[in-house]
């Protein structure tokens, strides 16, 4: 991995590189999305069945497209007996994490008969997209479906690409059906995307569409903003790790190619404080890299996105990683408790080098749908909040209300909304005239 003396320019520049990578950069396949999104609110199952024809080569129709039990039944015959008990401990600690998010209505109440309060609600559906292609991610699915689970979801509607064969990958639906998805369709891409945002004649449409996938799907998801919510748009893959002296180069190269691996967009970046250690995890990374299965996906990575940093002080390099910040942050320092207080933006933070990122990923328990592009500097990870919305309740009584009712009219009036102030007054048999 190329090494470089961190100063504000090389920051600037990697910076610049790393945002390149973002889904808002990927306009020329815009008019690629808006077509297929278009083709399917207007043509519903006809237009759904055509692209999964046209990109999955999957022969999908009405009597099909649904997953049935009978193929579910037939997943678990296919998946190895000690994948789906590791699945059923995953859970276990993912919905053990996200029950302590699970937010309650509150009300408080007033002496003079005034009630305020809040109602917490879940969303009625939502709609998770687990991408297919390269590989099977059941993890996601985990992820993705049990937060939604735990908020209360009635409906929790999975798509997913079929193979050619129309099937689903079997630990794609074990994990969907473990997690508690309600319906599980064989559709992809962008044209799931608008299944879910605007309905087919097969596929009631839903209230959200959280999941990660493609630059399809991200811009999918992205456009159809507004007529359903999403979670976010998600960029690459990306790990930082933020190391002292003290750390093993091993571990460090290690963790660095776990999400190398990911993609040829992925980003893995070290900041240190030692010349010595990035140097050991230079070689390190080249070690590994051969004797891996993704060679050629790693190299593309770490090629285009890889950086070791090399920071005069920890105060200059703590200050790097919270402008990064990264999807991931492993801080393998000294006392990496002390430094993780001065860490900002991260969207999940590992401390210590027995918490390497592949942990969260598929068994700790915290989401593993994380911010990306530098959004962690505003979004947070997946969670239970994502599938609740909160109503604002008001009850005041005429006393209370009398005492300000006054206070009311006259802010309406200074903005010239006199209905405002006479929906006020009429309470209190006054007339409210138009000075204006």
């Amino acid at each position: 991995m190329r090494i470089i003396q961190l100063t504000e320019e090389s920051k600037k520049n990697i910076l610049e590189n790393l945002l390149k990578r973002s889904p808002n950069n990927y306009d020329k396949y815009q008019d690629t999305v808006n077509a297929i999104l278009e083709d399917v609110k207007e043509n519903g199952d006809k237009a759904v069945f055509a692209y999964t024809k046209q990109f999955d080569k999957a022969d999908i129709t009405g009597g099909n497209l649904i997953v049935t039990e009978e193929e579910i039944d037939e997943a678990y015959q296919c998946v190895d007996s000690d994948l789906i008990e590791i699945m059923k401990k995953s859970i276990a600690n993912i919905r053990s994490f996200h029950e302590k998010q699970v937010r309650n209505s509150w009300f408080h109440t007033r002496e003079d008969g005034v009630i305020l309060g809040q109602r917490v609600t879940p969303l009625a559906s939502v709609g998770v997209y687990v991408p297919g292609g390269k590989a099977a991610y059941p993890s996601s699915v985990l992820m993705n479906i049990i937060p939604a689970q735990v908020a209360g979801v009635k409906r929790i509607v999975m798509t997913t690409p079929p193979g050619a064969s129309g099937k689903v990958n079997p630990a794609t639906l074990v994990a969907a059906n473990l997690a508690g998805a309600t319906e599980v369709y064989k559709v992809g891409g962008a044209q799931a995307i608008a299944a879910l945002a605007y309905g087919t004649e097969s596929i009631q449409k839903v209230d959200k569409i959280a999941g990660p996938g493609n630059i399809f799907v991200a811009l999918a998801k992205k456009t159809v903003y507004g007529h359903v919510s999403i979670d976010s748009v998600a960029g690459p893959s990306e790990i930082l790790v933020l190391a002292d002296e003290t750390a093993n180069p091993k571990y460090v190269a290690a963790d660095l190619l776990s999400q190398a691996e990911h993609d040829e967009l992925a980003s893995a970046i070290l900041v240190t404080t030692s010349r010595k250690l990035a140097e050991q995890v230079s070689e390190q990374v080249e070690i590994f890299t051969e004797a891996l299965s993704r060679t050629d996906i790693i190299r593309s990575s770490i090629e285009n996105y890889g950086y070791i940093l090399v920071a005069d002080s920890m105060e200059s390099a703590i200050q790097t990683v919270n402008e990064i910040a990264s999807e991931h942050l492993e801080i393998l320092t000294e006392n990496p408790f002390d430094t993780m207080t001065r860490i900002t933006n991260a969207g999940a933070i590992f401390l210590g080098e027995y918490s390497s990122e592949p942990l969260g990923d598929y068994f700790a328990g915290p989401n593993h749908v994380l911010p990306t592009n530098g959004t962690a500097k505003f979004f947070s990870p997946l969670s239970v909040d994502d599938f609740i919305k909160k109503s604002s309740v008001i009850s005041y009584s005429k006393e209370a209300l009398e005492e300000v009712h006054e206070d009311i009219i006259r802010f309406a009036k200074a903005e010239h909304l006199t209905a405002h102030a006479n929906s006020i007054a009429v309470r209190f048999d006054k007339e409210i005239l138009d000075e204006d």
